[in-house]
């Protein structure tokens, strides 16, 4: 297929004068005159049968899969996307087409589908210009999306717009694009519970019809058996796909960039068919693709102005040609955060959500932590994990440092004497020997052990150890003291006991007047006895010089008689040495008269 460059300046003459004759005469509604249909007026937007009968009439090949998928490209550079402009011959034919194919770098913060008019176009069944609906939604290019009832403006189909569920088609199988929030790319059929889904839901979704190609394979041979209903003729639906008119569609390339495309033409003039779209787009290397609505719908707009030719008449004045008013539309727009707020837990930067600590995911909607990361004692929270009282750590797996407990470990034991602080409660265990609250009480005396609940057994009932229990025990500081004083009190309680019975017993000895008594009559006889003693010495020679109180007699003498005699007489008794006569007695031991 020979394309042309868009530099020629014929090309570039043609497509200006086209652009400028369409915003000139833009002046109102088209007649809608170029429809182009793929069901009869009247029928279903769709067929009726379900799911599952798509996916079991397609090719083995496939599996159970009715859908691709594809990461998206994130280049976030500068431009956002290319727009070229082509005239291209159809091979096969002598019709040329002009057209545009739009390449978008970053799709899923850049690409929106968007309702007519903005927000809630398609609850009021609102049809709106993609030029009106593109200036509202600064996008800086745009074309027609999804199909619509030309008779009452229903938005046919799935939709979701930026993250919000306009339209469920209630399962209903026509070929989907859309892209879920983590920027995969969605082409093909989907279930109720693919479009439903909550794990990765979509943040943007749109319904066409017909699913052009499928792995860089041509895919309308299937997707007519898969979207004709069985009640109708396929005349009509065959119509639609073989006829040449102007077409939309959306694919994507190897590198997951997305591809817009769209050609101008009139139903059955001018054009392509479905099956020169998917050969056009598959020479340009696009993977999977699906058709969205054309003929008069079929319109590009750029910067805010249309740039492509329309197909349907003006309502004001046939003569000239209109574009027509739409249902939704695909915008391709400066970068934009998914969502807007980033869930409430970041800020959008170049389309970029800046999350939150503790918060994760192109919308930070997701906790960095996620179980089992907290392990067993911590849950996850958008701040991280929220440990257990009494752990610590990102992950709760570190208990409190020594000396604290409680939530996040920010309380303060009061555990004295080394006793354990239970780092959840903050209870102290005390060692042996010790008790209270704190364990700022040492076991009273004759208490030791574990919370000192064992007795001592010491022998009259002496204080043990608080430890050991052991007997010969030595006690320092204030228990010492204590011990002092209480044998010093012990002690005067003792003598005082003492001195009070003995006061109370009975005395065997004298009274204090049998006392008195005693001592007088001991006085006297002293008196008397020094009485009799002054009286004899002045009774004493001392006192009465004259008188002779004794006789000397010289015991020679008196030896010397006993032993003459002893001689003389032989062996006659003698006198006793000391045998005197009465006058010599009473002169030798005379006393006084």
């Amino acid at each position: 297929m020979a394309t042309l460059s868009v530099n020629g300046h014929f090309a570039l003459l043609l497509i200006w004068i086209g652009i400028w004759l369409s915003e000139c005469n833009n002046i109102g509604p088209s007649l809608g005159d170029d429809l182009l249909s793929p069901y009869p007026y009247g029928h279903s937007h769709g067929p009726s049968h379900s799911h599952r009968h798509v996916r079991d009439c397609q090719s083995v090949v496939h599996g159970n899969v009715t859908h691709q998928t594809w990461p998206a490209s994130n280049h976030t550079g500068v431009p956002v996307a290319e727009s070229k402009v082509f005239i291209s011959d159809v091979p096969g034919t002598t019709r040329w087409v002009t057209g545009h194919i739009t390449v978008v770098h970053d799709p899923l913060r850049t690409v929106s589908v968007l309702e007519p008019g903005g927000p809630g176009g398609c609850g009021m069944n609102q049809r709106e210009a993609v030029e009106e609906t593109a200036r509202a939604g600064s996008c800086l290019y745009a074309q027609n999306g999804g199909f619509f009832d030309t008779r009452t403006g229903e938005c046919l189909g799935n939709l979701v717009s930026d993250g919000v569920q306009v339209r469920d088609s209630k399962g209903l199988q026509n070929a989907q694009f859309g892209i879920r929030r983590d920027g995969t790319l969605v082409f093909g059929y989907l279930s109720e519970e693919d479009v439903q889904d909550e794990a990765n839901p979509f943040v943007q979704l749109v319904s066409g019809v017909v699913w052009l190609l499928r792995n860089s394979q041509v895919y309308i041979n299937q997707s007519i058996e898969a979207e004709c209903d069985t009640t109708q003729e396929t005349g009509n639906f065959r119509h639609f796909v073989d006829v040449v008119s102007a077409r939309t569609a959306v694919g994507h390339d190897q590198e997951g960039k997305l591809i817009l495309f769209h050609i101008d033409g009139q139903t059955d003039r001018r054009g392509m068919n479905l099956w020169e779209v998917a050969d056009f787009l598959k020479g340009q290397g696009v993977i999977n693709a699906i058709n969205l609505d054309g003929g008069g719908s079929s319109t590009y707009v750029a910067n805010g102005s249309l740039a492509s030719y329309p197909s349907d008449h003006c309502l004001s004045n046939p003569m000239w040609r209109c574009p027509r008013r739409v249902s939704t539309i695909l915008c391709v727009h400066q970068p934009q955060c998914q969502p807007e707020d980033c869930s409430g837990h970041g800020t959008c930067i170049n389309g970029h959500c800046q999350c939150q600590e503790g918060r994760s995911g192109t919308g930070c909607d997701t906790l960095v932590c996620q179980p089992p990361a907290c392990g067993a004692h911590g849950v996850c929270t958008q701040d991280g994990c929220a440990c257990d009282a009494g752990w610590r750590g990102k992950n709760c797996s570190q208990v409190c440092d020594l000396g604290f407990y409680g939530d996040g470990c920010n309380q303060t034991c009061n555990c004295t004497n080394g006793g354990l602080c239970d780092t959840v409660h903050g209870d102290c265990s005390c060692p042996i020997g010790f008790r209270g609250d704190s364990c700022e009480q040492e076991c009273p005396l004759g208490l030791y052990g574990l919370d000192c609940g064992q007795e001592c057994q010491c022998q009259d009932m002496c204080p043990c150890d608080p430890v050991t229990g052991s007997c010969n025990a030595l006690f320092q500081g204030e228990k010492n003291q204590s011990i002092h004083r209480a044998g010093h009190c012990l002690a005067n309680q003792m003598f005082a006991t003492w001195s009070e019975e003995e006061a109370h017993k009975s005395k065997p000895y004298l009274s204090e007047q049998c006392w008195l008594i005693v001592t007088g009559l001991l006085t006297s006889l002293l008196l008397s006895s020094l009485v009799g003693h002054l009286i004899m010495c002045w009774r004493s020679p001392a006192h009465h010089p004259g008188r002779v109180d004794y006789s000397y007699v010289p015991l020679t003498e008196i030896g010397g008689a006993c032993s003459s005699g002893d001689r003389g007489k032989g062996s006659q008794p003698s006198r006793g040495v000391f045998e005197m006569d009465s006058d010599s007695q009473d002169e030798l031991w005379s006393g006084p008269r």
